[in-house]
């Protein structure tokens, strides 16, 4: 064990984790702004609070204190106050707008709207606060004001639309998300739009403080045109839109660059083409001019997601310098989410930050000399950190999590080995503390989710307590997934199971062959995506010795109407609708190979998922059943898709625990 190192990693150590958020640097540069969130162990809540740094002297403190949630603090314009979202007079409500001074004192509050806030922009005068609402429905507005019918709650639910419910959140309201103004003096908040089907998101205020910009998918029938999404302006005060020409495709984030001329926004051309890159495109603010791809010759997919279970990295819009003649954005590139920027022509594309590691939120001072931002790495699940215009060295902000200085995570070791196809594929070897290569130990492959995303270098719980156990853990990025062109992402377009199989195989191939593994004692696992490779995986090969699926997808004839996602899986798998194409459907769904199946499996899934509904891991569990393989089915109530990365904690622990009990049943006892 490396010198003063003196633990390992435990299953009870995600109640220590402070997780870090919504990173903003003041207009002065001389503060930055952050959220923390912590676990209450006794009650299982999770509470966060606004934290400040004082950048020339270093000096951290919590600025918000109390048992609830704060969150999207944002500077207003002169520095001197901080609007954020906050649930501190009632937990069971949603949160209102509170605004509180630089230099201290108690938050008071500024909104009392009947719904829940999304967005939080501070006009440029710093009169008036932009957000988007969804209004309380008047049927649960009812209900709360008669205590025999709020304590009988929903008698039923009643709905047109398609997409009625939302992993993570539950069943949908029927009020639409639309835009609204708060003046920060008086609290009065004003709707600016109101549509029953029409939802408008993303605003952003024009730099004179005259126009709003929003997205909004105004399509005859949004829930089955869903990549209508279109770029809309309107006046500040409420009124008539003005649609801006753009290519048909989703859209977000749109941003005015500081002379007004332009706004700049992330989008996809076309429809139904999930696995294009998002790119980064501008277009005049007058809509004079058709919009300009500035990263589409790169092949480079604009997004800050890397897999974690601690710290999510947030999206934010592209930052604009000063002059309008330059862009700051993300993107995901062979396990990195780096911050890259790139000229208004589309050209002299350079990397400003991020090597082997996740930048999330950033932002610039005024004068944009100074930057604040999220950083997360492998040893570390994330900081604030800065980065000024004099200086090359970006230098950390925070020291939270220090307790991971006396922790031995293990060796890890990154790997580009070949493909099937001769095609360069990324990998990560995670091997124990106290490591012995005379020894052969077992391993677990672990397969992401998604599949458009990336494992990378991003903290991973999970893997560093398995390894802490005895396993050498080992992942990498197949084909399907992000970061590393938008070939690699197209090739199992329609297609799962195929590339993506052969890949991993490869991988595991390649780990057999190292000389500390034992070859008999390899174990497979993964969650939604990765549990659909996973019960792919036993159907079509013996070769592991034990396997864990969790959340996984197996049927997708029945997954089909029954996923929040709905019938847009027709997209990723290139069909029509089951009672059109059945066959594609079932020879795409791992159910169908099941009956070859041999392999020990743990099957775990979520109650209240509805990404993919746990009918989805019901039938892996009976038909091994009905097979003879050995099997177990745990089940997690109250939980949605999300339980590994934000589910309760002891639930979180549990999981974990009985992965490492199904491992060492088979693998080594």
């Amino acid at each position: 064990m490396p010198k003063g190192k003196i633990r390992t990693i435990r299953a009870e150590d995600l109640y220590h984790f402070q997780s870090i958020s919504d990173v903003r640097i003041s207009p002065t540069g001389k503060h930055a702004i952050f959220t923390v969130q912590r676990v209450e162990r006794k009650t299982e809540k999770k509470y966060t609070n606004l934290w400040i740094i004082a950048i020339d002297s270093g000096a951290v403190r919590q600025f918000t204190h109390g048992d609830q949630s704060d969150s999207l603090p944002r500077w207003s314009p002169d520095g001197s106050r901080i609007a954020f979202l906050s649930n501190r007079k009632d937990p069971e409500k949603p949160s209102q707008i509170y605004l509180i001074s630089m230099d201290g004192g108690e938050a008071y509050p500024l909104s009392d709207i009947l719904g829940r806030i999304g967005s939080l922009v501070w006009s440029p005068d710093g009169k008036r606060l932009l957000c988007t609402v969804c209004k309380t429905d008047a049927e649960v507005l009812e209900r709360e004001k008669d205590t025999q019918k709020k304590k009988l709650g929903v008698v039923d639910r009643r709905y047109d639309r398609v997409f009625y419910k939302l992993d993570g959140f539950g069943y949908l309201p029927h009020e639409r998300w639309h835009i609204w103004t708060v003046d920060a003096r008086s609290g009065r908040a004003r709707q600016l739009t109101d549509h029953p089907v029409f939802d408008e998101q993303f605003p952003a205020w024009s730099p004179d403080g005259k126009w709003i910009a929003f997205t909004s998918n105004r399509s005859a029938n949004p829930d089955f045109e869903l990549d209508a999404v279109d770029l809309f302006v309107m006046p500040a005060q409420g009124g008539e839109f003005r649609r801006i020409p753009t290519p048909v495709g989703q859209k977000l984030l749109p941003s005015f660059s500081p002379d007004g001329r332009w706004i700049a926004y992330y989008g996809v051309e076309g429809e139904a083409v999930e696995y294009k890159n998002d790119s980064l495109w501008v277009v005049p603010a007058d809509g004079s001019e058709a919009p300009h791809n500035l990263t589409g010759k790169y092949d480079l997919n604009v997004s800050a997601w890397t897999i974690n279970d601690l710290s999510q990295p947030e999206l934010m819009p592209a930052s604009w310098s000063n002059d309008s003649q330059r862009l700051y954005f993300p993107v995901t590139l062979h396990g990195s989410s780096l911050l890259k920027s790139i000229n208004l022509q589309g050209e002299d594309l350079q990397t400003v930050l991020g090597d082997e590691g996740v930048v999330g939120a950033f932002s610039f001072d005024r004068e944009q000399q100074r930057m604040a931002y999220f950083f997360g790495s492998m040893q570390d699940p994330c900081q604030v950190y800065l980065k000024e215009k004099t200086s090359n060295q970006p230098r950390p902000l925070t020291r939270f999590n220090d307790w991971l200085k006396e922790t031995d995570l293990g060796q890890i070791e990154t790997v580009w080995f070949k493909g099937p196809q001769n095609n360069d594929l990324q990998g990560w070897i995670l091997k124990p503390p106290n490591f012995d290569p005379e020894k052969k130990y077992p391993s677990i492959l672990y397969i992401h989710g998604g599949p458009m995303t990336q494992y990378g270098y991003f903290f991973m719980h999970e893997f560093y307590y398995l390894a802490a156990q005895g396993y050498v853990v080992y992942f990498c990025n197949p084909r399907g997934g992000r970061g590393y062109g938008e070939a690699h992402t197209k090739a199992i377009w329609g297609d799962w199971g195929n590339a993506d199989y052969a890949d991993l195989m490869v991988w595991a191939d390649y780990m057999a062959g190292q000389t500390y593994i034992d070859p008999a004692r390899m174990g497979v696992t993964g969650g939604s995506y990765g549990g659909y490779m996973t019960v792919w995986i036993i159907g079509h090969t013996q070769r592991f010795r034990a396997a864990v699926t969790a959340r996984c997808v197996s049927n997708f004839t029945s997954m089909w109407g029954s996923s929040d996602f709905n019938w847009t899986f027709q997209h990723e798998l290139q069909a029509g609708a089951p009672f059109e194409d059945l066959q594609k459907y079932w020879d795409l769904s791992p159910i169908k190979y099941i009956g070859s199946a041999q392999t020990p499996t743990l099957v775990m899934h979520n109650e209240m998922d509805h990404r993919c509904p746990i009918e989805q891991g019901e039938q892996v569990f009976v038909a091994l059943k009905r097979l003879g393989v050995e099997t177990e089915m745990v089940r997690f109530p109250d939980e949605f898709h999300g339980l590994s990365r934000a589910g309760r904690t002891d639930r979180r622990i549990a999981r974990l625990n009985h992965i490492l009990r199904w491992f060492d049943k088979f693998m080594k006892n």
